[in-house]
């Protein structure tokens, strides 16, 4: 079998898969170009086909009182099949042109959670 044809997408800290996919939409294996920002999050929901929902942490500074307070927001992210992910696992997701209504960002990285987190 030749050896699959792998781009570099040009993002730091961050190696292709060692499974070879078919997806168009695969950053690696495909011709999805991606730009923009690098998110980073943790996975909620694989329940859709080829798409996930991390959700975002992040501190807001509440102005009046000097402090931050906690937020977080949930985004959808297209899943190559050449990444493999589950609940709980922290990602890291780039921005590219719009695949659907919600998505339009695309999975590059997943880091396995570890019993430790759990706790």
């Amino acid at each position: 079998m030749p050896e699959a044809k792998v781009r570099n997408i040009g993002i730091p800290n961050v190696n292709p898969p060692e499974k070879v996919c078919d997806d168009p939409n695969c950053p690696f294996h495909g011709s999805l170009p991606v730009r923009g920002r690098v998110m980073e999050g943790t996975v909620t929901s694989t329940k859709m086909y080829k798409t996930i929902t991390f959700q975002q942490d992040y501190l807001s500074l509440v102005k009046k009182y000097s402090r931050y307070e906690r937020r977080k927001s949930k985004k959808h992210a297209h899943l190559p099949p050449c990444i493999d992910v589950s609940i709980g696992d922290t990602i890291k997701a780039v921005e590219c042109r719009p695949l659907s209504k919600t998505v339009s960002c695309v999975v590059v990285s997943a880091t396995r959670k570890t019993l430790d987190e759990e706790d």
